[in-house]
Order: structure tokens, then sequence, then C-alpha cells
């Protein structure tokens, strides 16, 4: 057991090494590699601690599986199914997220999902971190060996990921598809949970009433028994924005192009997503006398533009529906005009 403690201690540590590297492009994907390597040897110490052997057994046999004479070990896939079985827990989907994203990106250089899977990477140290601690005590924790890591004054913009990925090879239609779908089937409360997903902001601490040991960086745990500590901050942070309409809405031909990508269909602005949003009466017909009645969770009317706008929710609702055995030649059929 002590060995797989220290191998999983070990690996972690190499992986934050190795998504913190300056000078390294493939940042996410060593990181899911070496993670997926510490979480498995991790689950398996916790295994061996509860008397129960993590191998594979013959079908309808007691006798051991073995490969080249060695039993057959769990892997991580089956590891968190032994662990929490079907529970819908944000820490076990954030393993099976990274479980299905390794598959995919192990031997592809995708550069550019650093920036759009950060809080799950995060969360995945961080749950890491937690669960060793509750298993095997605080002299198992990684932070006295971590520091954050420095960041430049601005991330990159829009314009300079686009001039990356002209450089680089684009990422592969199927794991893009695969990080939407895997989001777009999570509940709301899963989906907003620090365990899946950890999101921060970064303000710098102004003002000359700090004293000389505070910290210059220091993650303060959530505490839903006093929310009104992230209420004055996240008041700080609307004071510094400039009103805007519409911010967070999508626009149609938006929609479209992301539910085609992910359902692998023709789904145009014109043809297909009017039939979607009859089909599920998200919006009422253009030149309706309430244009507002829309189902608010989807769309809602603009009142100053005279057009409807759609939610993230609409976009993982259609991919869903859509990728469900018959619902997209359904759709066409009974709500063609």
């Amino acid at each position: 057991m002590r060995m797989l403690l220290d191998k999983a201690r070990e690996a972690a540590l190499q992986a934050v090494a190795a998504y913190n590297n300056p000078l390294a492009s493939f940042k996410s994907g060593s990181y899911v590699v070496l993670m997926h390597v510490a979480w498995t040897a991790l689950l398996l110490a916790v295994f061996h601690k509860q008397g129960i052997k993590p191998y594979y057994r013959k079908p309808g046999s007691n006798r051991f599986e073995r490969i080249d004479g060695r039993r057959k070990v769990w892997d991580l896939r089956e590891c968190v199914r032994r662990y929490w079985g079907g529970e819908d827990d944000a820490v076990a989907q954030n393993l099976r997220f990274f479980i299905g994203l390794r598959n995919l990106i192990e031997h592809a250089e995708v550069p550019c999902i650093d920036l759009e899977i950060f809080g799950e990477c995060q969360a995945l140290l961080f749950n890491f971190e937690e669960f060793m601690e509750r298993e095997f005590g605080s002299s198992h924790g990684l932070n006295e060996s971590l520091a954050i890591s420095l960041q430049f004054s601005k991330m990159r913009g829009p314009a300079a990921q686009e001039a990356l990925r002209r450089l680089l090879r684009p990422v592969p239609q199927e794991i893009k598809d695969y990080i939407e779908q895997f989001r777009s089937g999570l509940s709301g409360d899963i989906l907003g949970d620090m365990a899946y997903s950890y999101k921060v902001f970064l303000l710098p601490m102004v003002g000359n009433h700090r004293s000389r040991d505070a910290l210059a960086v220091e993650f303060v745990p959530y505490d839903p028994n006093d929310p009104e500590q992230y209420n004055k901050v996240v008041t700080l942070i609307k004071q510094k924005l400039v009103p805007s309409l519409n911010v967070g809405y999508l626009k149609p031909k938006e929609v479209c192009e992301r539910v085609a990508a992910a359902i692998g269909k023709p789904f145009s602005r014109s043809y297909h997503h009017p039939r979607a949003w009859r089909r599920w009466k998200v919006r009422p017909e253009t030149g309706a006398a309430e244009p507002a009645a829309t189902d608010s969770r989807y769309c809602i009317y603009d009142n100053v533009h005279k057009d409807y706008v759609y939610t993230e929710e609409w976009v993982r609702f259609l991919i869903t529906e859509l990728l469900k055995p018959g619902v997209y030649e359904e759709m066409l059929v009974a709500a063609g005009l």
C-alpha cells in the first residue's frame, strides 16, 4: 500500500509540474495522463486498506485473471465504479470526464483545449488532495510541495487563440464533441459543483493594510453557510463591468453551429432550428401578439432588436435530445411547415 501511495503522490506532483511548465504546449494531455495514474494508484491503495483485492476475476470463477503471470489490476474506470457505484457524485463525475477524455487525447496534440478544461483540471487536483488526506491523513497532503503557478497579466484573447490554432494541429472534432456531450449530460447541481469544475476569480489585493506575513495567494474553501463573503467579491466585480445587453446569450447562428458539430448532422438556422423551437414550444411564431411568451430556460425576446436570443441550456438540451435515436428525424417530420 505504501508503494501505491508514493506512486500516487509522485504522479500528481509530476502532473502539476507538466501543466505549469511555461515551455510546454501540450499541458492538458500530460496532466490528464499523469493524474489518471495518480488517481488509479490512490484508489487501489484505498481498496487495499479496506481489505479488498482490486483484481479482475475470471467470469464465473473466484480465480484472478492474469497477464504475463501477474494478476490483472482494476483500471481507473473500474475503481470509480467500485468506489462510487452509479452515484451522481461531483468527484466521480469529474473522474469519469477525464477517463473518457484521456482515451481520446492520449495520442493527440490538442493544446487549444487547455483553457477550455481548466476548471475540471483544477478540481481534479483539489479532489485528489482532499481524498488522500481524508483516507490517509494530512501527512500525505501535497500543499507543502506545491506553489501557485505564476500568471501573465492577460490570458490569450480570441485572436491569439485563433492564431495558435492555425499554427498547430486542429482539435479533433471527436474531442470537441466529447467535452460538450459530457457536460450537457450533467445535472445543474453537478455542473455547478466546485468538485466537478473549480472556477475562481483572481483579484489583486489592494490597499496598504496588509500585514507583512499575509499570503500573496490564498484559496478560501466555499462555505455555503456564509455566502455573504462571496457576494461582496461579486459586487466588486460587477462594479467594474460595463453594462451590455444579452451577455451570455447566443444568436441562432451560434446555436446551430454548435449543435451541428456535436450531433454530426446538418442543423441550419433557416430549416432545422425553427423546427426545433416549434417542436419543444420554446418561442412563439414571428409576428405573434405576445412575442415575449418564451420558455425563458432556453430563449428570451430582445425587445430592442425585435428578435430572439438563446441560452447555453438550449444548446445542451438540443444536443442531448437530438443524439437520442430517431428524435432528429421525428423533429423534421412533426414540425414540418
